[in-house]
């Protein structure tokens, strides 16, 4: 275990290192912070920071910068989440109020977290399969034609044209939004199938072959849609930090193309808590020099998707993680009201 003084040289090297971009050197952390002692005593304590792995000292300078190890203590023990101020939280609520629909909502998110973080940032859009059913519309465009229109928890809508196998009458389709809506509003989509399996057969014998058209559009709808959509954005900050990864950041952009890479790194949408993936923590070699900050938001208790940034490993971790949080409470509010 670190001493409590070793660990604060260890904060002070972070966010000096965070601040300045430049090597931290023992005669510029006595200047900076009060830190009570010598320099003769900070050297001492970088010695040992650097003989355990939390710092290290490139080749070019007297100067020490964190280790991917020592982020990882920063992170975990030593950087409070910094929280937004009023005037940011009230810009982030009036930016994200003026979206009109679901993809407007994400597109927004990922534009207000690029702009606060000056990160790259990562929206995964609600997954189906812990969105529910908030209604069904059965709209009738003509004797045998019938739109459908699936509306979910997160405000996602999916319309669908259906062309019947015979006419059917205002009152059946009036008759089929009734039933079809008492059994599936407010249930999960994974539940749906399994809700109106025998509903066909509550109706007359001429009217069950368009019951049941209707109703496989209706499961079609719940599975067909690619669930595990992201929207990106902020790539460009990247060129911010060319100095922040070595030789070349051509790997990270490469990694950020491949969806599947990206939606490993957000982490799995039902855990809602805040990751914070640092450097070689990240599996994909390509994303070895980047920390990767990300937590679930969803509509009521549970996480219905993930949101996060992408940035160099030298990081404003308490402000990121802040700016993170905040949005994604925000969306989920959001989503809630929707």
């Amino acid at each position: 275990m670190l001493s409590e003084r070793r660990l604060q040289v260890l904060r002070a090297i972070v966010q000096d290192y965070v601040g300045t971009e430049e090597p931290v050197g023992s005669k510029a952390l006595t200047e900076r912070h009060n830190l009570g002692v010598s320099p003769a005593t900070v050297r001492n304590d970088m010695a040992a920071l650097e003989d355990e792995g939390f710092i290290a000292q490139p080749h070019t300078s007297a100067g020490r910068i964190p280790t991917d190890k020592g982020y990882r203590l920063f992170v975990d023990k030593l950087a409070g989440v910094k929280p937004m101020t009023p005037p940011e939280r009230r810009a982030i609520q009036n930016f994200l109020d003026g979206a009109v629909d679901l993809d407007d909502v994400v597109a927004r998110t990922v534009r207000l977290l690029a702009q606060l973080t000056r990160q790259v940032a990562v929206v995964q859009y609600p997954s189906l399969t812990r969105s529910t059913v908030r209604h069904v519309e059965l709209l009738s465009l003509a004797p045998a034609r019938v739109m459908l229109v699936l509306i979910t928890d997160t405000g996602r809508v999916e319309q669908r044209m259906i062309d019947c196998p015979a006419p059917f009458g205002e009152a059946s389709l009036a008759d089929l939004r009734a039933r079809l809506n008492s059994k599936v509003a407010g249930r999960r989509f994974t539940d749906v199938p399994r809700l109106v399996e025998d509903l066909a057969e509550a109706f007359d014998i001429e009217d069950r072959g368009t019951v049941s058209t209707v109703l496989s559009t209706l499961l079609e709808t719940l599975v067909e849609e690619n669930e595990e959509r992201l929207m990106i954005g902020g790539t460009a900050n990247l060129t911010r930090f060319g100095h922040d990864f070595p030789l070349t950041i051509r790997p990270v952009l490469e990694a950020l193309e491949e969806q599947v890479v990206l939606l490993k790194l957000l982490g799995e949408a039902g855990d809602s808590g805040m990751t914070v993936r640092i450097g070689h923590e990240n599996a994909y070699e390509g994303l070895n020099s980047t920390s990767v900050v990300s937590v679930g938001y969803g509509s009521g208790g549970e996480a219905v998707a993930k949101l996060g940034v992408v940035g160099p490993t030298r990081m404003d971790y308490p402000g990121t993680m802040g700016a993170v949080r905040a949005v994604a409470r925000y969306v989920g509010q959001i989503l809630a009201e929707s």
